[in-house]
């Protein structure tokens, strides 16, 4: 409670932003739509990507390695740089740090359009990724600061469901262009988003900014940058490409980085994050359940878009309109956790949602060889709906725990959970695919007589495997020709026989790489559904229940401690 006569709760007071009045901005609603259209691009940005992969490339003749790094290029210093960029956001301009995260980020994706080989695909992508960390935390931050604690809820429901569409809409966008255009196109689309989101953001997003004007802990910020990096880059190297020296100087980096983040934090008058926050029971189990269920996510999105190309033979439109059910079903989901949550509380919604998507990895466990589309729309389908259902009060508990001079940050956390969670779905179920792929591909071609060299490039990765078969299907045909044009009747007749040794020799590689890859993507979301359904256990645990009596009272401690801290 504010004494009257208190000099710091007044200056407090005084220096509250426009957005705080009694009367809420009156365009706020025409506002959220500019910051979910800037959420909308940079999520696309990622999973636009799995459609337009295969095309890059063949263009740009890739890597394995160096589609990895194309993919994660983006990630690494997107998932760094948020909290130190949500930090300066805050002190500066909210709506500043997000007009200028989407004009690197237009930059990015012009430069990516334009370049020629993996090296400058990684690069722009990068420097996309720093675009992205100054627009993330800016997003939720401006939608705290626009609406009032009555709305904001419902208003971070419609910011859940944007990132849920946005996670479907990516390959149908690329698929789309990839008909009739190459895979810079795909980069293109950013710009006209980025012109129309910059103007919205000059005309309807109000500015805003913390009230306070202390220094920030620039210190914590570029720890928290050395920690989270090396992490990621741990996450991204140990599992695709060995425990060497690399990740394991990754993983020294990112302990010690983190045991000084902390130290200096909790020693630090103000923190760039109070890391005391993590002991309260709501706010460290709502960023628990946006790790592992980006986690679950993204990981079953890798393998699955891989799955409908390659295996079921969808090209990359076919390939997004497949995935539009679990759009659709994230807005229903999203519809019901906005009806039920203030009822039931978030406790319950939380974890239904979890126990729905732990339902729709076990599903996807029991694909095969004989599995169509179909097996996968109920799959599909569920995981939308415990998306809708379980996110949003996630990131309102996490927005909700931080002051009104501290959203940016707040923001800032929620999507580094959000990122690091991805990242290790990416990378630990991607690598147990690969390796499971590559194990049953062995079995599956045990006895034949494909040579050494053939069998490796095979079991590369999925799309390897059908090179190698299409390879061999050329060769018999060149055989068959051959044949043909032979001298004598044997020599046709040997020719004919060896023609059809290779073409069934390629048919059967092609049914092994799609047998092997379907046995994988089952292993790999069972292992991904015992992930899930552990951390659904310690979620439940964690989140307080509805009747506790702390579903607001952790807001309203960091309102206390941001008039402590203006009175320091």
């Amino acid at each position: 409670m504010i004494e009257e006569g208190d000099p710091a709760a007044m200056r407090l007071v005084m220096s509250e932003p426009v957005e705080k009045m009694d009367r809420p901005y009156a365009r706020r609603w025409w506002a959220l739509l500019v910051l979910c259209l800037s959420l909308l691009m940079i999520v696309m940005a990622n999973t636009a990507l799995t459609v337009a992969a295969p095309d890059m490339t063949q263009d740009l003749g890739l890597s394995s390695a160096d589609l990895q790094w194309v993919i994660d290029g983006y990630t690494v210093p997107y998932a760094a740089l948020m909290l130190l960029l949500g930090a300066i956001g805050d002190k500066y301009s909210r709506r500043g740090a997000l007009v200028l995260g989407l004009v690197v980020f237009g930059g990015g994706a012009v430069a990516g359009s334009l370049v020629d080989s993996g090296t400058g695909v990684i690069a722009a992508r990068a420097v996309m990724g720093v675009g992205a960390a100054l627009i993330m935390p800016a997003t939720l931050s401006l939608l705290a600061a626009t609406f009032p604690r009555a709305e904001r809820a419902k208003a971070i429901t419609l910011w859940t469901a944007t990132a849920g569409l946005a996670i479907a809409a990516g390959p149908l966008v690329a698929g789309a262009l990839l008909e009739n255009h190459g895979w810079a196109s795909t980069f293109l689309i950013n710009v006209p988003i980025v012109v129309l989101a910059i103007v919205g953001a000059f005309v309807l997003v109000p500015p805003s900014k913390a009230g306070h004007q202390d220094r920030i802990d620039y210190v914590g910020g570029l720890l928290s940058v050395v920690w989270i990096a090396a992490l990621v880059y741990m996450i991204i190297e140990g599992p695709h490409f060995g425990w060497g020296v690399k990740a394991i100087t990754a993983a020294v980096a990112a302990g010690l980085g983190l045991v000084l983040f902390v130290v200096w934090e909790l020693r630090h008058p103000r923190p760039v994050l109070d890391v005391r926050r993590f002991t309260q029971r709501r706010f460290a189990g709502s960023n628990l359940a946006v790790a592992l269920f980006f986690l679950a996510v993204f990981g079953a999105f890798y393998y699955l878009t891989q799955h409908l190309q390659f295996v079921l033979g969808y090209d990359a439109l076919d390939t997004g309109l497949r995935m539009l059910p679990l759009a659709g079903a994230v807005f229903v989901g999203s519809a019901l956790t906005g009806y039920l949550t203030p009822r039931i509380g978030m406790r319950i919604t939380v974890t239904a949602g979890m126990v729905g998507g732990t339902a729709a990895l076990a599903l996807l466990s029991q694909v095969d060889s004989g599995s169509s589309y179909g097996d996968f729309v109920a799959p599909l389908v569920i995981l939308g709906l415990a998306i809708g259902l379980a996110l949003s009060p996630c990131t309102d508990a996490i927005m909700g725990a931080f002051p009104e001079s501290q959203l940016g940050v707040g923001g800032a956390v929620n999507d580094t959970s959000l990122e690091l969670g991805g990242s290790l779905g990416i990378a630990v179920l991607g690598s147990l695919l690969s390796t499971s792929y590559a194990s049953h591909l062995t079995d599956a071609t045990a006895g034949s007589k494909l040579s050494a060299s053939a069998l490796e490039q095979a079991q590369d990765s999925v799309g390897a495997g059908y090179q190698v078969a299409q390879a061999i299907g050329e060769q018999a045909q060149q055989v068959a020709g051959r044949a043909a044009s032979a001298g004598t009747p044997e020599q046709a007749a040997e020719l004919k026989a060896q023609a059809t040794q290779l073409a069934q020799g390629a048919r059967q590689m092609a049914d092994a790489v799609g047998s092997s890859f379907a046995d994988a993507v089952a292993y790999t979301s069972l292992i991904g559904a015992v992930i899930l359904g552990v951390g659904t256990v310690l979620v439940a645990f964690l989140l307080p229940g509805k009747g506790s009596g702390s579903e607001g009272a952790e807001e309203e401690v960091a309102e206390g401690a941001e008039l402590v801290g203006a009175g320091r």
